[in-house]
């Protein structure tokens, strides 16, 4: 695909303090409920901000998993400087942390200036401690924090241009990829939804995790975040002569759309649908207004990161901060693990009925 955007500048990019502004301190406090517009238009406001630091979360998780969500701002008088949103994730199965943000790839500090960002840092990792976590992760595409341990070989995201002209979109692609988006385009028996019933995209969805052996949220997870951002989320699926046999939710932000939830039945396959998936995807978000394509986060190493290559997306490293509280190691929760392959193993083999009654006890866990 073509350049990627520039490097992250959070000092020179992020919204800027009054000239005045060093003389009144900056203090740290939750947000109160009567506060959320105001941190939203701060996050709207933000260069680095993503739809994952947006209030709105903390009803999700809420309501889907009964947990409880932090969100600390950081104000110089009644001016917002930061916000930094913090889920905890308390598990017997993964342990205790607070991560920003939980269950997504994008989140951490936002902030005016540097002293903004180090007065959340050190609230985050004060929180930690009252809560007795193992530890703090803030997922943050750069390294923003001196002191605090720094994971970057572990997740690539892939972010590129969306240009406006069809044409221009698939000379982008490279030309074996672009073959086969072909052949699903040509295929007269894929039609597509991109208004679906959220039940369509979970079935295809959820048989494509129980095959790759990983546990699926539940059912109402879906439907609550589709409930809470409303616009900002699209259901769609792409039919076969039998019915759905792909299924995608993808949030929009701003130029931004991000294909965020997707998977298909093995019948796709043969009818070049999962490809014709995100071409779609991408008309439907250029004719929407969006400038860049967000192909979201993958493990190094693993068929989904080689996957993206292949649209021509260059991965970015993504750099996952960790302060330990009662850890003595940086966390390690991710199916690459061998301690977790005999489960992925196992997992593959459920009947689909199993996999979506055990799988959200077990998703919900993972953070």
């Amino acid at each position: 695909m073509s350049a990627m955007p520039k490097p992250f500048t959070a000092e020179a990019r992020a919204p800027q303090p009054p000239a005045d502004a060093e003389r009144v301190p900056v203090t740290v406090a939750p947000l109160a409920a009567d506060r959320e517009a105001a941190w939203d238009t701060f996050v709207e406001a933000h260069a680095e901000g993503t739809i994952f630091h947006l209030s709105r979360w903390r009803e999700v998780f809420s309501q889907a998993f009964g947990y409880e969500t932090h969100l600390l701002a950081a104000t110089r008088g009644e001016a917002i400087a930061g916000v930094l949103p913090l889920v905890h994730v308390k598990t017997p199965l993964f342990g205790n942390a607070l991560i920003s943000l939980g269950f997504y790839v994008y989140g951490g500090i936002l902030a005016t200036d540097s002293e903004a960002r180090t007065a959340l840092a050190e609230a985050a990792a004060a929180l930690g401690g009252r809560l007795g976590v193992d530890y703090v992760e803030l997922r943050h595409r750069e390294p923003l924090l001196s002191g605090w341990h720094t994971k970057a070989e572990t997740y690539a995201t892939f972010i590129a241009d969306l240009p406006a002209d069809e044409d221009a979109n698939l000379k982008m692609i490279p030309r074996k990829k672009r073959a086969d988006v072909r052949k699903g385009i040509a295929n007269e028996k894929l039609t597509v939804d991109a208004d679906a019933p959220v039940e369509a995209f979970f079935h295809c969805y959820a048989t494509s995790l129980r095959n790759l052996g990983t546990p699926v949220q539940s059912l109402r997870y879906y439907r609550t975040i589709k409930e809470v951002f409303g616009d900002r989320v699209e259901v769609s699926t792409v039919n076969g002569p039998d019915g759905p046999v792909c299924g995608l939710l993808s949030f929009f932000w701003r130029d931004t759309v991000l294909p965020y939830f997707g998977g298909a039945l093995p019948e796709a396959r043969a009818l070049h649908a999962y490809d014709y998936m995100y071409w779609a995807l991408m008309r439907r978000a250029a004719a929407r207004g969006c400038t860049r394509f967000d192909f979201g986060r993958s493990k190094t190493g693993t068929g989904a990161y080689d996957y993206k290559t292949y649209w021509g997306f260059q991965p970015q490293p993504l750099h996952y901060q960790y302060h330990l509280v009662k850890a003595q190691d940086l966390p390690d929760v991710n199916p690459n693990n061998p301690k977790y392959r005999l489960m992925v193993q196992a997992w593959q083999k459920l009947p689909l009925w199993l996999a979506n009654t055990a799988g959200p006890f077990v998703a919900r866990q993972l953070g």
